[in-house]
């Protein structure tokens, strides 16, 4: 790897988030002899995240808009405590160009990529731009957002076609519409969504692709121009584009396809000037053929899968790289796959109930364990969880050294995974390892929605 090794070492981080993620970067800042630094609000004064760090400050309310999304009480935080940088996880900030600004602007350095290529890639249609211009392919769809004539910005496309919020993240501003006589309904309602997640409700559209894969492939950038991709994650699994289960390697993706990824991959972000850990998402046909979707500017929720295939840490590796060191492996050693791995999102929610949110006292947390098992949570027997934010109590990440023995695990420990007092997507999670579609591989992102339709069908019958 090539550059100059300037680098300026962390004393002390403060990790702008809360529950699986803000442990996990406490537990790396641990390991790398940083000291830590914890916000909270004051529904999360009992979480693990604030017992585990060196320093806590509360930062506000239970309301995020108050605390997690307050981003002068976060700098203040940083600052008084005498933080040298900002973690900003996944969620929340992560995102969010004018906190990377502030934290900048106070002095300090933000874990992630500059405020100002998280605003060229965070408007999705500017994203777009970057990939066409480096040669990667896009789905067809507008020039930019489209304004009041967006009727014939969808006539020009064709249906069937997805509308997208330009600052959109987690399936929200998001809606497919297969005929223009639903058009301005689909349209509508995809805004008012983009405008109360993101307060900006600029649209834009995709031809939409009949039985895709959702595929990602996670890179890494220093300053000096060195850009690695790992094996892909494969997120077809979804339940209204909302992920609920990834693995990697994809059991549809060969070696030749592996590899037009990753140099795809390289190419947007090489083009952007990017700096630190991302994820580049593609949308793949049944023919293989993969279109550009956007960047993630972030950590995902699903970046355990990465780290156990290439046995690399990531959140570390996100610190080195903010620190300005030089990528320490090659594009051959990040691309190595170790291993099979797959990570289940479980959430408190009821499956049953049209995954209702089940917030609650956790009466009994027993996780599975065993051999190629790792579980990122901050639940414990008897913690309280707050009705304010995500669902998200836990990921259960399965690791073999095929997938016919990581299916096997998979179903071992999602039978021995004990959760007490609350309702939560366990059950639905081993309906899905036992689905004879998943378990050949014959996966897209309308599976989920497939299964469930067919188990209310069963149900009308019995």
């Amino acid at each position: 790897m090539s550059g100059k090794n300037n680098v300026t070492s962390f004393q002390k981080v403060l990790v702008a988030n809360r529950g699986e993620i803000a442990l996990r970067i406490l537990r790396t800042l641990k390991e790398m002899n940083i000291k830590s630094v914890a916000v909270y609000s004051e529904a999360d004064r009992n979480s693990l995240h604030v017992r585990m760090a060196d320093e806590a400050v509360c930062i506000g309310p239970a309301s995020s808009s108050q605390s997690y999304l307050n981003i002068d009480a976060i700098v203040t935080a940083a600052t008084i405590t005498g933080a040298d940088a900002v973690h900003p996880g996944y969620g929340f900030l992560s995102e969010n160009a004018e906190f990377a600004a502030a934290v900048a602007k106070a002095g300090l350095t933000f874990i992630g990529p500059s405020a100002e290529t998280i605003s060229m890639l965070g408007v999705k249609s500017t994203a777009r731009k970057i990939a066409v211009k480096a040669g990667v392919a896009v789905t067809p769809g507008s020039d930019g957002v489209v304004g009041a004539n967006y009727h014939a910005a969808a006539r020009k496309i064709g249906f069937p076609l997805m509308i997208k919020a330009a600052l959109g993240g987690g399936g929200k501003g998001m809606r497919a519409c297969l005929k223009e006589e639903d058009l301005d309904r689909m349209f509508k309602t995809a805004q008012a969504e983009a405008r109360a997640n993101f307060g900006d409700d600029r649209m834009y559209f995709e031809k939409l692709v009949l039985n895709p894969r959702h595929i990602e492939v996670q890179v890494a950038a220093d300053n000096y121009g060195n850009v690695v991709a790992f094996a892909e994650r494969d997120c077809s699994l979804q339940r209204r584009h909302q992920k609920l289960v990834e693995e990697s390697p994809s059991p549809f993706v060969d070696s030749k396809t592996r590899l037009q990824l990753q140099e795809a991959a390289c190419k947007v972000v090489k083009a952007a000037k990017y700096g630190g850990l991302g994820t580049v998402e593609f949308l793949m046909a049944p023919t293989k053929e993969f279109y550009f979707m956007e960047v993630n500017t972030r950590l995902q929720v699903e970046h355990p899968v990465t780290e156990e295939v290439c046995g690399h840490d990531l959140v570390k590796l996100q610190i080195q790289l903010a620190q300005g060191e030089v990528l320490p492996f090659s594009q051959k050693e990040a691309a190595a796959i170790k291993c099979h791995a797959i990570e289940h999102r479980i959430n408190a929610e009821d499956s049953e109930r049209n995954f209702a949110p089940c917030p609650g006292t956790v009466s009994e947390w027993t996780p599975a364990g065993g051999l190629g098992v790792r579980v990122d949570s901050h639940m414990y027997t008897g913690y309280a969880i707050p009705t304010y934010y995500d669902s998200l109590i836990a990921k259960l990440i399965v690791t073999a050294p095929d997938r016919a023995r990581l299916l096997a695990r998979s179903r071992r420990c999602l039978s021995e995974f004990l959760v007490e007092g609350i309702k939560t997507t366990l059950p639905f999670h081993q309906k899905i390892v036992v689905n004879s579609d998943f378990v050949s591989g014959n996966t897209d992102t309308g599976l989920i929605e497939r299964m469930l339709k067919q188990e209310k069908e069963n149900e009308s019958q019995s």
